[in-house]
């Protein structure tokens, strides 16, 4: 079984084995032609259940044939012009060489021993990303695993900076549109029931900041601390940009933490036309950006960065076998040391080559092109009687519904609107996105692919009429 270890006897072995691998997935990427085949999970479920792992085939051929049938057929690929869902990204080529190369050294970004320039690399892309962002001399940060992670250290560091142990006083604000993490992170930080308070928005889904002034200045009455203003620069739904500036006031007016969950609109750091509408995330505390959302980056690749550096600290424990304290005076570069991870990947070399092949414009003008498109496609829309759409897009997400002529029973439509997502998920040909709006069934694009067009908008969109159609006819027909 030494055989297939990774070292200098089986380096030739290494170069075969993953040279065929990478020709099956070139192969499929240059052939499929829908973004998923339509499979569901009661037909996929025996076909996985029934390979043995006790019985191992052998050799690297035999598994790849096997994983054809079990992953590659039926994978929901990204990269294809109608995959319109999620905030998935198609990957620039650059970025999956340096995941192949931090896959095979397998360095560990804990320690410096265990990764030596590898770390270097990682402290040089947070500081280049502070400076993007401008938050000053002192920043610092450290790669996640992503916007989850980052936004749970981001409201550890505000628990603690807050300096009140009482943390059923502590409230944190947020608007009604920002990502679930933020309730989820108060649980894990032992926040009351009731820490998050909810902020309005406006009809742009933008954090209401008359509103939030007014919630603050209830909580101060009511003797309770603000822990913390989470806004949001790109909305999971909407892609909409809370009013940094103004929140930045208020978050120094009451001496509050302010935390920008950048994961989606963090691409606007690269953008040679849209940086503009991130003015004011350079007087956060801390942000959360997500390189494989809108950098275009292989899962998974985010980070958490911070205005004053000593901040980190809160994270930091010292362990004799791992890095002892004596590491500090001697100057070592431990990034456990700011991390609430141990083992690590090398995630960051995704980035560095991406910068050291495309550049930072390179890839902003990728990200530009993907508003352009949802700002067409947003003109499709409204232009559209057939469908309602929810806001103007900031970033690159349309939400939508379809809306029958003959039929006013809000039910029924919120009913022929799933149906219509569900169909066309099925029928393979191409993937959106659901979600609610006042209750109401909407669906989503989430345009991240620059090969998308404005025609491949417009064919999904027949396709979802088409199935609304024909769901609305079926039940009229056995209503009557």
């Amino acid at each position: 079984m030494r055989s297939h270890l990774l070292n200098d006897v089986t380096a030739e072995h290494y170069r075969r084995s993953v040279t065929e691998g990478v020709e099956r997935v070139a192969n499929r990427l240059a052939t499929t032609r829908r973004p998923f085949t339509g499979v569901t999970p009661d037909e996929l479920r025996p076909v996985i259940a029934a390979v043995d792992l006790d019985r191992p085939l052998g050799n690297a051929s035999a598994a790849l044939d096997e994983l054809e049938e079990v992953y590659l057929r039926d994978a929901v690929y990204f990269h294809s012009p109608r995959y319109l869902a999620h905030l998935n990204c198609p990957v620039v080529i650059p970025a999956v060489l340096g995941e192949a190369v931090l896959s095979a050294v397998n360095s560990s970004l804990d320690t410096w021993d265990q990764s030596a320039g590898g770390t270097l690399i990682e402290r040089r892309l947070i500081d280049w990303t502070t400076r993007r962002i401008g938050l000053g001399q002192a920043a610092d940060g450290v790669f996640t695993s992503g916007g989850t992670q980052s936004n749970l250290q981001a409201l550890l560091l505000a628990r603690q900076e807050s300096k009140t142990r009482d943390l059923a006083k502590l409230r944190v604000f947020t608007s009604a549109c920002s990502h679930f993490s933020v309730q989820k992170s108060a649980t894990l930080l032992g926040l009351a029931d009731d820490a998050v308070v909810s902020v309005p928005v406006d009809r742009n889904k933008r954090m209401q900041t008359v509103a939030l002034a007014a919630e603050l200045e209830r909580t101060a009455a009511a003797g309770l601390v603000p822990m913390a203003i989470v806004a949001t620069a790109g909305t999971t739904d909407f892609g909409s940009i809370d009013p940094l500036p103004e929140i930045a006031e208020l978050a120094q007016q009451y001496g509050t933490w302010m935390h920008v969950d950048a994961a989606y609109g963090c691409g606007l750091l690269a953008s040679p036309t849209r940086r503009h509408l991130l003015d004011g995330i350079e007087r956060a505390d801390s942000v959360t950006v997500d390189y494989h959302k809108s950098f275009f980056q292989p899962i998974s690749s985010s980070a958490v960065l911070v205005r004053d550096a000593a901040t980190l600290g809160h994270a930091t424990y010292h362990a004799d076998y791992l890095n002892p304290r004596r590491t500090i005076q001697e100057r070592i570069p431990n990034q456990v040391d700011k991390s609430l991870q141990t083992t690590r990947r090398f995630d960051a070399l995704k980035l560095w080559m991406t910068l050291r092949v495309m550049g930072a414009d390179g890839v902003g003008s990728l990200f530009d092109e993907v508003c352009d498109l949802a700002a067409a496609g947003w003109e499709l829309l409204a232009a559209d009687p057939r469908f309602d759409v929810v806001v103007r897009p900031q970033l690159s997400t349309l939400v939508y519904r379809y809306i029958p002529r003959s039929v006013t029973s809000p039910s029924l439509i919120d009913q022929a609107n799933l149906h219509a997502r569900k169909a066309l998920f099925a029928s393979g040909e191409a993937v959106v996105a659901g979600t609610k709006v006042d209750g109401r069934q909407y669906l989503k694009f989430t345009l991240l692919n620059p090969e998308t067009t404005t025609d491949d908008i417009a064919a999904v969109l027949d396709l979802i009429a088409g199935h609304a159609e024909q769901f609305l006819g079926e039940n009229l027909v056995h209503a009557s």
